[in-house]
């Protein structure tokens, strides 16, 4: 078995192998197990993981664009610690279907990230890049978090506007000033999110559970778009008395 760029590999317990600077672009790893790993420095761009188990795995410094992650657990066997990505390029990189519970995001890019029905319960994203400049006065922001679980994950700060964040669970999440201008949230639960400061002007609230949102706690909120069956739980989470006409 030798690790090398484009390399396959199934079904094996790689836990004891070195992996830093490693270069394991397009690599193809099926069924493996990485246990106290540390990616410090590695090249996993156009990589590919499947019913994988990364405990306790560390990614440092390390280039995961385009890599593609399907139906991979990255927590440890008590469901307590996760992964931690610091300073690393995650641009573009996909992940579906993966158990991301208590993963730490630091100071990484993720222009473009995409995570698909992920379970991302108590993940922090702290300093996390999901912007790219394009020239001098041209800064965009790419990001899609469909159908996952956010619940009390800490988004404190977080910059996604324009972002695909519909169908995901933010309950009790920690969204203080964080900039969601003009996201798609349809079908997401904000049930409890600590929302303080969030900016939400033009994102797309229809169909989310917004039963405690007060608006008042935003720092912008025009052109927010909500149901007409949404304006009571609102009105309500403002302090104010509903009567039937």
């Amino acid at each position: 078995m030798k690790l090398e760029p484009g390399c396959i590999i199934e079904n094996a317990d790689l836990s004891g192998l070195d992996f830093a600077e490693i270069d394991l672009a397009g690599a193809t790893l099926t069924g493996c197990v990485l246990r106290d790993v540390r990616f410090t420095g590695a090249c996993l761009q156009d990589a590919r993981m499947a019913q994988a188990r990364l405990i306790r795995c560390r990614f440092a410094n390390a280039d995961l664009r385009d890599a593609i992650f399907e139906d991979c657990s990255f927590i440890d066997d008590a469901g307590h610690v996760g992964a931690q990505f610091a300073f690393s390029r995650l641009d573009q990189s996909r992940f579906r279907r993966c158990d991301l519970s208590f993963a730490k995001i630091d100071r990484s890019t993720l222009f473009g990230v995409e995570f698909d029905a992920c379970n991302m319960r108590g993940a922090e994203f702290h300093k996390a890049d999901f912007s790219r400049t394009f020239g001098r006065n041209l800064v965009k922001t790419a990001a899609r978090l469909h159908g996952c679980n956010l619940e009390f994950a800490d988004l404190n700060g977080v910059r996604m506007p324009d972002c695909d964040l519909s169908n995901s669970n933010f309950r009790e999440a920690v969204l203080f000033d964080s900039d969601l201008e003009g996201a798609d949230l349809r079908g997401s639960d904000l049930v409890l999110a600590l929302t303080a400061g969030a900016k939400l002007a033009r994102a797309d609230l229809r169909g989310a559970d917004v039963a405690d949102l007060n608006l008042r706690e935003l720092a912008t909120l025009e052109g927010l778009i909500v149901s007409a069956d949404q304006q009571p739980h609102l009105l309500a989470a403002m302090g104010l008395e509903i009567y039937p006409g």
